[in-house]
């Protein structure tokens, strides 16, 4: 089969076609298990295959994909075709940057398959959480566990054959009760990657074990706690919150197709500008930021993205400074265009599809932030006068162009002249993005950096679901609008 979109890949550079490529998925399998208050409510498992073609003609890409590999030259034809009539129309040519032709094969690092693990395993683990999740002032208790099998060989005009054989695992548990106010709570825990393996071996019982017992009692706890004041507090984020701070406001808002204007219609835009990179103060010196895909046990690291080019560990704000992107073949080319100069050197090997039928986008990688010289969570506390630690994504509100956001979080907990004064609820905060991040004021170890996976970051028309990562230390804002 391989040798046949080879074909159909040499077929097409003779008709005119500037450069093709080719993702042959020969499956993707998804496996679905959630136990909800002691039943099993889902127990799903999906299997697909196809390819996806990608043609550029005359400065415009042709797409199209198919389940059906029956009738190859139909399929490689059609992408030709639309490639053809999109050339009549376009306003930008598409122009790729450079890059090598690689032949290799990237596995994720698992030591057990999931889909290896007998079934009644999978269940046993979910009723162990369940029992343990089974305690007074719970109304809702959840345990839930997704798996992700897939292999895609990819092939372009320009010589890269590339396999890529990937696993995932995403467990979590949740609890969620009702306060004296009639206000829903809750408390969940998705753990943090370890080690350097993404297989059923880094589901730790143990590990879940405890931290059942822990979101049960934060979860009694906030139920009977005081709400959390509306005043300027400092915020010292934990790694269950600053991941999803650090997906909306950094991540999406350094995705270059979106500074580009190209999901404007869509997933909204980006405050960052092009003449920005290499001057704009995106936050203090204490913020370093970057896009590594090299992670070894984060969904964010895959090896090539759908352009064939390596992951990479790129710098996107330096000291403060924005100097890079979430970047792919095409838009590095039509940024330095429009800007009139070299901003980005070379693809940063972001470019990804959600599936064979779905072309690739900018998606994030592992967007982290590089640990400090601040101490742990507890020097960080004790350097704080007035604060606030917290933790758990429960709502969000992010402006259009990432320039300002509003999150509420499961929990809090207040801090008075360097110690914990007790837990709160119903705690939010916001600000403008720029004056927040130039706020951060102290930076967490690397006792405090954790791996955060996110398994449903949605961007595209039509939306595309993606995975990945985020590590982050724990991370002090000063003078940030708390409770409301």
């Amino acid at each position: 089969m391989q040798q046949e979109f080879l074909n159909q890949i040499e077929k097409l550079k003779a008709k005119g076609a500037t450069y093709v490529d080719t993702r042959w998925y020969p499956f993707e399998e998804t496996n679905m298990l959630t136990m909800i208050n002691g039943n099993l409510k889902n127990m799903s498992s999906a299997r697909e295959s196809g390819a996806g073609i990608r043609v550029l003609y005359k400065g415009a890409w042709g797409f199209s994909a198919s389940s059906d590999l029956s009738d190859l030259t139909t399929l490689f034809d059609k992408a030709f075709d639309n490639a053809r009539v999109a050339a009549e129309r376009v306003t930008f040519p598409v122009r790729l940057s450079e890059k090598d032709a690689i032949c290799d094969t990237f596995s994720s690092p698992n030591r057990i398959d999931p889909f290896e693990v007998p079934l009644q395993d999978k269940v046993a683990f979910l009723r162990k959480m369940d029992e343990a999740l089974n305690q007074a002032g719970v109304m809702q208790r959840m345990a839930d566990l997704t798996f992700v099998r897939k292999q895609i060989i990819y092939l372009d005009s320009e010589g890269s054959q590339i396999e890529k054989n990937i696993i995932e695992v995403f467990p979590s548990i949740e609890v969620m009760g009702v306060d004296d106010k009639g206000v829903a709570q809750m408390r969940k825990f998705l753990p943090g990657r370890t080690g350097d393996t993404r297989g059923w071996e880094s589901i730790d019982e143990k590990l879940f074990l405890e931290n059942a017992q822990r979101i049960v009692s934060e979860l009694n706890q906030v139920l009977k706690a005081d709400e959390c004041p509306i005043e300027d507090r400092s915020v010292i984020l934990l790694p269950g919150i600053m991941f999803l701070q650090t997906h909306e406001t950094i991540g999406h808002a350094l995705e270059l197709d979106r500074i580009l204007g190209y999901e404007l219609a869509f997933a909204g835009g980006s405050f960052v500008r092009l003449e920005d990179f290499g001057t704009l103060r995106y936050g203090s010196p204490k913020l370093t930021a970057r896009a590594n895909a090299t992670v070894p046990n984060s969904p964010g690291s895959f090896g090539y993205d759908d352009d064939g080019v390596p992951a990479k560990n790129t710098m996107l704000i330096e000291n403060g400074i924005l100097v890079g992107a979430i970047t792919s073949r095409q838009m590095v080319t039509e940024a330095n265009e429009r800007a009139g100069r070299t901003i980005f050197p070379a693809s940063g090997g972001t470019a990804r599809a959600s599936s064979f039928w779905r072309a690739p986008l900018e998606r994030m990688t592992n967007i982290n932030i590089d640990p400090g010289t601040d101490g742990s969570l507890d020097d960080i506390i004790a350097a704080t006068e007035k604060g606030v630690v917290l933790s758990g994504d429960k709502s969000w509100s992010i402006g259009s162009n990432r320039e300002q956001f509003h999150f509420a979080t499961e929990i809090g907990w207040l801090v008075e002249d360097g110690q914990k004064k007790g837990i709160v609820n119903n705690c939010a905060y916001s600000g403008q993005t720029l004056p927040f991040y130039r706020s951060l004021s102290m930076v967490g170890d690397e006792s405090t950096w954790q791996v955060q996976y996110v398994d449903n970051c949605g961007k595209g028309a039509p939306s595309q679901v993606m995975q990945l990562g985020h590590g982050i230390p724990v991370c002090r804002f000063d003078n940030v609008k708390v409770g409301a």
